[in-house]
C-alpha cells in the first residue's frame, strides 16, 4: 500500500490537502485536511449584531452573498424581525443569480477539466464538431468556422508551450474517454461561459452595489424602489434584471445541460464511484411566504439516511439534540474537552494547533489533522449540496425535481441509484441550475407584480434600533448555499454579539472523522475509487471536484522550510 498527497488541490477555492492509500490500483483510506484557519467566529465577538453581515460575507470571494443573508437571517430571526415582499424577492433573485452563476463557473472552469481533454481537442474535425453541436443544441456559436477558429488559437498556445489557464493538465491521462469534438465543444463553452458570467452577476451590482459581497440589511434590502427615479431601482433597471435572467435561462438550457448529456455517456461508469455517505442534509431555502413559513420553500428542507429515499427526516436547527460539531481530530479545544458535542449557539472556537509545519510528509491522523471542525446531525455524518437538495426534492415528491430527475435519467438510461455517485452529484448540479432558472423568473414576476399594486417597501426598520431589543437573544439564519447546508448562529447579550458560529457547507464535507472514526463525505467518497496512474490522481479530482469545495480566510504564511513569514490582520 501506497499513501499519496495532493496538497494544494487546486480550482478549489481555499486551501485543502487530500492524503489518500492505494492498493491494486484503487483508494483504501482516504483524509480530507483544511489547512487554513477562519476564525471570524472570534473577530465578530463583542460587535454590533446588525453589521454581522459585512463581516461574514467576506468570508470568502465565491459564496459571496450567502453568507451574508444567512447573517442577517440570524439576526432577524433572534429579534423577531419580518421583512417586506419586496425584499424576499429581492433576496430571492440575488440567490438565483449566485447560484446560476456559481453553477456554470463551477462546470466549466473548476470541474470540466477532470472529463475534458484540452489538448486532444487539436485533434477534432471542425465540421463534425459543428454537427454534434448543432445536433444537441440550438445555440447560435456552432459553426465550423467558430470551432476551427477556436482550435487554432489553442494550437498555437499548446505549439508555444504556454498553456496559459490550461497548464498542468492531466492531458492525455487514460481516464479521459470523449471524443476529439467533444472535448473541442467544452472547450469552446468553457471560453463561452467566462464571457457570460460576468453578465449574469450585474443582478447583485444592480441590487446590491456590487459583486463580489453585495450590501445587505438586516430588516430588508439596502435598495430602494423608483419606478422613474434615476438614482433607485427604476423601471430601465428592472427591465434589464429580466433581460438578464432570459439570458441565463437560455445559457443554461441551450449551453449547460446539452453539454452535460453529451459528456455524461462517456462516463457512465462515474455513475458507480463516489458514491460516499448515501446521508444527506438540506435546511431548506427561497421562501414564498417568508422566511419562518418553511412550508413555501421552493427547496425543501429534509434528512435522508443510508440512500432511503422513501423516508425524508424533519431537521430541526435549535434543537441541541440534531446539529452538533465535533473537534476530537481537529485543532480546537473545547472547556468540556475533545469528546463533546456542542450545538452551535454554545459552540466555542479556540485553537489548539498540534500538527507539524510545513513542509512535511504526511499528516499523523491518529491525531487532529485538520482546521474544520466534524458536525453531525443526530450523530451521523452528512453530505451536504446539490445532490442532497435534488434528492430531497425528489423524495418529497416536488414536481420540478421529479420532472428534472427523470428526464436526465430517462436520456442517460440510468436507474435512480446512479445519482448516488460522482456523475449523480455533477449531475444535480445541473438539474438545480435549471429549476433555479425558472424560479428566478417567477420571483421576478411576483416583484413587478408587486410593485404594480403599490407596495415599494424594501425594509422594516421598526426593531432597528438596539433600544428595543430584549437583553439576550438567540437566532438561527440558514440558507441553501451552492455547495449546501449554510448555517449561522448568534447570541445576543446587551445589544452585542456574544456567540456567533458559522458550520458550512465545506466543514460538513471535507471535515475529519469524529471520535467514533466515522468518515466525513470527502473521506467516504473516495474509497474504492479507481486509480490508473497514482502519479496524476486525475480520478481523485473528479470526486473531490464534484462536491465544489470552498475553504476560506487562510491567516497564515509560511516560507518553504515552514517559518513564520507574516500574520494577515483583519479588520
Amino acid at each position: 500500500m501506497s499513501r499519496i498527497v495532493i496538497d494544494p488541490i487546486t480550482r478549489i477555492e481555499g486551501h485543502l490537502r487530500i492524503e489518500a492509500d492505494i492498493q491494486n490500483g484503487k483508494v483504501e483510506n482516504a483524509y480530507s485536511s483544511g489547512t487554513m484557519v477562519r476564525l471570524l467566529e472570534e473577530i465578530l465577538k463583542g460587535r454590533d449584531p446588525r453589521d454581522a453581515w459585512a463581516f461574514v460575507g467576506r468570508v470568502c470571494g465565491v459564496c459571496t452573498s450567502v453568507h451574508s443573508l444567512a447573517s442577517c437571517r440570524a439576526v432577524e430571526d433572534a429579534l423577531g424581525i419580518t421583512i417586506p415582499p419586496n425584499a424576499e424577492m429581492v433576496r430571492n433573485l440575488m440567490f438565483c443569480t449566485q447560484y446560476m452563476h456559481d453553477h456554470v463557473v463551477h462546470f466549466y472552469h473548476l470541474h470540466a477539466m477532470d472529463w475534458v481533454d484540452v489538448v486532444d481537442s487539436l485533434k477534432a474535425d471542425p465540421k463534425k464538431t459543428s454537427e454534434i453541436a448543432q445536433s444537441i443544441s440550438s445555440y447560435p456559436k456552432s459553426s465550423p468556422g467558430y470551432f476551427s477558429d477556436l482550435q487554432k488559437r489553442v494550437k498555437k498556445f499548446v505549439e508555444s508551450g504556454q498553456l496559459g489557464i490550461f497548464a498542468n493538465g492531466y492531458w492525455g491521462h487514460a481516464a479521459y474517454k470523449l471524443p476529439s469534438e467533444i472535448n473541442l465543444i467544452g472547450l469552446a463553452h468553457y471560453l463561452e461561459a467566462l464571457e457570460w458570467q460576468k453578465e449574469i452577476v450585474k443582478i447583485h451590482t444592480i441590487f446590491g452595489g456590487k459583486n463580489p459581497h453585495p450590501n445587505f440589511l438586516v430588516g430588508g434590502m439596502a435598495c430602494s424602489i423608483g419606478i422613474d427615479d434615476v438614482s433607485a431601482i427604476n423601471a430601465e433597471r428592472l427591465a434589464y434584471v429580466q433581460q438578464l435572467l432570459y439570458q441565463a435561462r437560455d445559457f443554461i438550457n441551450q449551453v449547460y445541460i446539452p453539454d452535460l448529456l453529451a459528456i455524461a455517456p462517456y462516463y457512465l461508469d462515474w455513475g458507480g464511484i463516489g458514491g460516499g455517505l448515501g446521508n444527506y442534509l438540506v435546511y431548506g431555502d427561497l421562501p414564498d411566504n417568508g422566511y419562518s413559513d418553511t412550508a413555501s420553500y421552493r427547496f425543501p428542507a429534509g434528512a435522508i439516511l443510508n440512500k432511503d429515499l422513501s423516508k425524508v427526516y424533519e431537521v430541526d436547527l435549535r434543537s441541541d439534540s440534531e446539529v452538533q460539531e465535533f473537534i476530537s481530530n481537529s485543532w480546537y479545544t473545547y472547556a468540556g474537552g475533545d469528546s463533546v458535542g456542542l450545538h452551535p449557539w454554545k459552540g466555542e472556537t479556540k485553537l489548539n494547533y498540534t500538527g507539524p509545519k510545513p513542509p512535511y510528509e504526511h499528516l499523523d491522523v491518529e491525531q487532529k489533522y485538520s482546521f474544520l471542525k466534524t458536525p453531525r446531525w443526530k450523530g451521523n455524518a452528512m453530505e451536504v449540496g446539490p445532490l442532497a437538495r435534488v434528492l430531497v426534492g425528489y423524495a418529497r415528491g416536488k414536481e420540478e425535481f421529479k420532472a428534472a430527475v427523470d428526464s436526465v435519467l430517462s436520456v442517460l438510461k440510468v436507474p435512480a441509484a446512479a445519482l448516488f455517485s460522482t456523475l449523480g452529484r455533477t449531475a444535480a448540479r445541473a438539474i438545480e441550475s435549471q429549476i433555479i432558472a425558472n424560479w428566478a423568473i417567477d420571483f421576478y414576476d411576483k416583484l413587478i407584480q408587486n410593485i404594480k399594486n403599490g407596495d415599494t417597501r424594501m425594509a422594516d426598520m421598526e426593531k432597528f434600533d438596539p433600544k428595543k431589543w430584549p437583553a439576550k437573544a438567540t437566532g438561527v439564519g440558514h440558507t441553501e448555499a451552492p455547495r449546501g447546508a449554510l448555517g449561522h448562529w448568534i447570541v445576543i447579550e446587551d445589544s452585542k454579539i456574544a456567540n456567533y458560529q458559522l458550520v458550512v457547507p465545506t466543514t460538513w464535507n471535507a471535515s475529519p472523522r469524529d471520535a467514533k472514526g466515522q468518515m466525513s463525505a470527502y473521506e467516504s467518497a473516495l474509497l474504492q475509487t479507481p486509480i490508473a496512474n497514482p502519479e496524476q490522481p486525475l480520478e481523485i479530482l473528479r470526486t473531490i471536484h464534484s462536491f465544489d469545495p470552498c475553504l476560506a480566510c487562510a491567516v497564515h504564511l509560511y516560507d518553504e522550510n515552514g517559518k513564520h513569514l507574516s500574520r494577515v490582520k483583519v479588520l
